[in-house]
């Protein structure tokens, strides 16, 4: 991207970006699916809401009816986003570049940093995710941050297949024998999630990468990330008998989805 762009970063700021398109084929319309009556998407914009620290929600879609329901629950939509930036095969630097440009164009200004809420995982605490936002904060030298979750298990145990038929090790330097070895022998591995992600709008800028090599390890207590219908059934049955901080702050301040008319 064109480095005249770091000119209009303002410091110390943090705009939240939820990237909600809407032509998921696994599961239909998976962003704003309901849970206890609300849309997916509506739980990051709580979150996002009782972060601190965030002056601005912006959800980037390509929907207008995604835009109408990410207004009603209190997110901006400056833009809908572009076709060729929704795609499956679209990268999430597409989307980001795209919202970068399209605040530099027509506001002159960018933040510092973005905190990047995936929709599909609606059940976040908003302590855990402002953390994540100070810990970016206080690290100069880092390029972002990422949440992610212990593997219960380890993938150092597991093999590939070579083109002869024979098995042969995952993890360099070790032997089949050694694959077998217990968990314990293996370094502890982390899963990428949904949580939350601390995103330096100068690095996306310079670089036209999102995360870079310097990218902070926040680990969180492991989640659903919405992928399957079976998915959002678990959430369901998990919501019943377990309330959270998001789930009461909608149901004070929001009408269901149905109730709105949306």
């Amino acid at each position: 991207m064109d480095r005249k762009l770091l000119e209009s970063i303002e410091n110390d700021s943090v705009y939240a970006i939820i990237p909600a398109r809407s032509g998921s084929k696994g599961v239909k319309n998976k962003n704003i699916r309901c849970l206890k009556g609300y849309p997916m998407l509506a739980y990051s914009i709580a979150a996002a809401k009782l972060t601190s620290g965030v002056s601005r929600i912006i959800v980037s879609t390509d929907s207008e009816s995604y835009a109408k329901i990410a207004k009603y629950y209190g997110a901006e939509v400056p833009f809908l986003r572009p076709a060729q930036f929704a795609g499956d095969k679209s990268a999430d630097i597409e989307f980001m570049e795209h919202a970068i440009g399209w605040l530099y164009e027509n506001e002159k200004k960018l933040p510092e940093f973005f905190l990047h809420l995936r929709p599909t995982y609606p059940f976040r605490k908003p302590e855990l995710v402002s953390k994540a936002v100070e810990l970016m904060k206080n690290d100069d030298t880092a390029t972002s941050l990422r949440s992610a979750h212990l593997a219960s298990n380890t993938p150092y145990k597991w093999f590939a297949l070579k083109d002869d038929g024979y098995f042969k090790p995952i993890k360099e330097g070790i032997t089949l024998d050694d694959a077998n070895n217990p968990r314990q022998s293996f370094e502890d591995v982390y899963i990428p999630d949904g949580y939350a992600d601390v995103l330096r709008t100068s690095y996306i800028i310079e670089n036209d990468l999102m995360h870079g090599d310097r990218m902070i390890g926040y680990e969180v207590p492991g989640g659903v990330d919405v992928d399957a219908a079976k998915d959002i059934e678990f959430l369901e049955y998990f919501a019943m008998d377990h309330r959270n901080e998001l789930m009461d702050y909608l149901e004070a301040n929001y009408k269901t989805l149905e109730e709105a008319g949306l």
